[in-house]
């Protein structure tokens, strides 16, 4: 895979008149987590100043919490680190999990941490984690499976099992019945529930079809479904429930930590 440029995340920079508010995370915990893990794999970021005109390249050398500090490398270029102290505003832009993650800092300091010169910024209050929407699949809760109607042959409904779901499709598992699901094929007034959201009904076309083994040695067949025309409104509707889905999985793995 190759490492997106500092162009091409300054072209993508997310402004303050953009709504990012179904991508923004507030949780300091989680924030803390993403940017520990951005640290161990040594991403690059990218430290946009001069109103994204001039950058640095920097990574994460430490996270503190409880002094709510980060700790970051000095650039390679001397006159852009004298520069980028006189800023009012930086921009930072990474990637975790092949996701963009964004946040700002309104100023940036020089200090010295285990006996070298590094810059120090304040712990973000909050940080923009976007990813294609378009893409973007989150595998349905198994406690709570979702399951999605469609009709058959015009008239006949068979309920099939969500594997994972986003704004473009869903994933499913096809039901041992004699029900023909082929790629290709198109279902019209598909249902699918979303708990504490709403109710999505559309149109979906059969994308592929492929054969699972489980963990306990029985195979199953799943499909792809791709969204046809699905309204803004259910867009929304679904994008709404990924976020759900996520931060209660979060919550969940920050408890075992």
């Amino acid at each position: 895979m190759v490492n997106p440029t500092p162009d091409s995340f300054r072209d993508s920079l997310v402004s303050d008149e953009d709504d990012v508010s179904g991508f923004t995370i507030s949780w300091k915990k989680e924030i803390v987590h993403i940017l520990r893990a951005v640290m161990e794999k040594t991403e690059l970021l990218s430290a946009y100043f001069n109103r994204g005109e001039s950058f640095i390249l920097t990574s994460l050398i430490a996270v503190d919490p409880d002094k709510e500090l980060v700790f970051l490398d000095l650039g390679a270029n001397e006159a852009f680190n004298k520069k980028i102290l006189d800023s009012e505003k930086i921009i930072f832009v990474t990637t975790h999990d092949k996701v963009k993650v964004q946040f700002a800092a309104n100023r940036i300091e020089k200090t010295r941490l285990e006996g070298r010169d590094v810059f120090r910024i304040e712990l973000p209050k909050s940080l923009i984690k976007l990813q294609r929407r378009e893409y973007y699949r989150v595998a349905a809760p198994i406690a709570k499976p979702l399951k999605c109607t469609v009709l058959i042959e015009g008239e006949r409904k068979i309920e099939m099992v969500v594997a994972d779901i986003g704004i473009g499709g869903v994933g499913v598992v096809i039901p041992p019945a004699d029900a023909v699901v082929e790629p290709g094929m198109t279902f019209n007034g598909c249902n699918l529930v979303l708990p504490e959201i709403g109710n999505i009904v559309a149109t979906m076309e059969i994308r592929n079809v492929f054969e699972v083994t489980l963990r306990n040695g029985l195979k199953t067949r799943r499909a792809g479904c791709q969204f046809i025309n699905l309204s803004a409104n259910m867009q929304t509707m679904i994008q709404r429930y990924i976020i759900k889905v996520e931060r209660e999985r979060r919550v969940m793995e920050l408890g075992r930590q």
